[in-house]
């Protein structure tokens, strides 16, 4: 085994109906970068990218029973992102047309909005207090 000191790294991975849609609308709507798209034999897989940190995301396939929230009927899970700008990135959000839960407004933790995905994962997006 070797001595190099390997840097800790948090992803989520969030389970989609359809994975090529995902990556479009995360890419519109939240300003996401694919980073990496294949098939495997469970579904699909993917990699995006929004400043600097990661999500993955796959779809079922006869390995993996995955569910997105939609297919649920409620969230198992959230993702909570920090950013310079809340205002604007609600703004693209909206006009991308994603469903909004509850518009920007100030909290003890930051200014946050909170916004529902095409698959219903909720995202909560906050800059924090300065």
């Amino acid at each position: 085994m070797s001595n190099q000191t390997i840097a800790t790294e948090i992803i989520p991975y969030i389970f989609y109906r359809d994975v090529p849609a995902a990556l479009d609308w995360l890419a519109r709507a939240f300003g996401f970068t694919e980073e990496m798209r294949h098939a495997t034999p469970s579904g699909m897989h993917a990699q995006m990218i929004f400043g600097g940190q990661r999500i993955m995301m796959g779809q079922g396939g006869k390995d993996w029973r995955m569910q997105s929230a939609r297919e649920i009927g409620s969230a198992s899970q959230g993702i909570f992102v920090y950013l310079a700008d809340v205002d604007a990135h609600y703004r693209r959000a909206k006009e991308a047309g994603a469903e909004i839960v509850h518009p920007p407004r100030d909290e003890s933790y930051g200014r946050t909005y909170t916004v529902r995905d095409l698959d219903e994962h909720p995202w909560f997006f906050t800059t924090p207090p300065k």
